[in-house]
């Protein structure tokens, strides 16, 4: 695996790859990589020869509250992890070289509609400090296909929507989520639980499939059925954030014919906060 720091390294490298007409597959992150984006790794290798996979802890999807310093950077056994699991190039820039004049005087991209609500409500500007990286990152690479984990669900519509609207000739793959054998959803956040906050943490993923179950009885309004989670997380523990049954397509409050439907959670224990979510398809 060659590991490039510069914008100008990879795209030489890459260039090498496509007169060998080989077909380029991107998995984006933020580096301090576990299982969950191991899964991506192999998913990668089904849908193209070259696998690309970048590790930046992009500073415009952070807000003023956030600590980015405290995000967890393990650049050595990363390394390690995606040479073994088959990666071919890893691209892995300083902030200078992606934002070269600064982030604030960086052009942005915004996607309408979704960006601001849910997590976008929680945590202002988060999406366009990821849509304006993730374009960035896509016209470094130029993949023909690039993989996100559907844990970020939410994110993953942000970049559907983005590539669809500037007609990117890109194909965007959602890989299921990876979860621990109790259930939970596998993220680097994860790392920042205390012993005893993790026995409590699978709880979160216990909530989607109760209300996955009380949805498919059909005798409580979604409203309910959303409250009612909010408030046995928080009896054990959890501070809410959001508990939402939202349209899967457009991340909407649904109607009420409409069958495919996303149940989505985020939440906070003790400093991690986590999020979850599971699609249900109602008869």
């Amino acid at each position: 695996m060659k590991t490039c720091h510069t914008v100008k390294e990879l795209r030489a490298a890459l260039k090498v790859e496509r007169l060998k007409d080989n077909s380029i597959v991107f998995v984006p992150t933020m580096g301090n990589l576990h299982d969950g984006h191991m899964s991506l790794i192999r998913r990668a290798k089904k849908e193209g020869k070259v696998i690309v996979a970048s590790i930046f802890v992009n500073p415009m999807q952070f807000g003023d509250n956030e600590d980015i310093e405290r995000y967890p950077r393990t650049l050595a056994e990363d390394q390690v992890l995606l040479l073994e699991n088959g990666c071919h190039y890893l691209f892995a820039p300083d902030a200078l070289e992606v934002y070269p004049d600064g982030k604030r005087s960086q052009t942005q991209i915004e996607v309408s509609g979704i960006s601001n609500i849910l997590c976008g409500a929680s945590r202002p500007g988060h999406f366009i400090g990821v849509s304006t990286v993730v374009t960035k990152l896509f016209n470094i690479v130029q993949p023909d296909v690039a993989i996100f984990g559907s844990k970020d669900f939410q994110q993953l519509k942000v970049i559907e929507n983005m590539v669809r609207d500037l007609s990117s000739n890109i194909k965007i793959i959602g890989e299921d989520i990876a979860r621990a054998e109790d259930g939970l959803a596998l993220s680097s956040r994860n790392g920042y639980l205390t012993p005893a906050e993790r026995t409590i943490a699978p709880s979160i993923f216990e909530s989607l499939l109760n209300a996955k179950e009380q949805i498919q009885l059909k005798e409580k309004t979604f409203e309910e059925i959303s409250e009612q989670a909010q408030k046995k997380l928080e009896e054990i523990g959890f501070t809410r954030d959001y508990f939402e049954i939202r349209s899967q397509h457009s991340l909407q409050k649904p109607t009420k014919d409409e069958k495919n439907l996303v149940i989505l959670v985020a939440a906070y224990l003790g400093k991690a906060r986590l999020i979850d979510n599971l699609c249900i398809t109602l008869n």
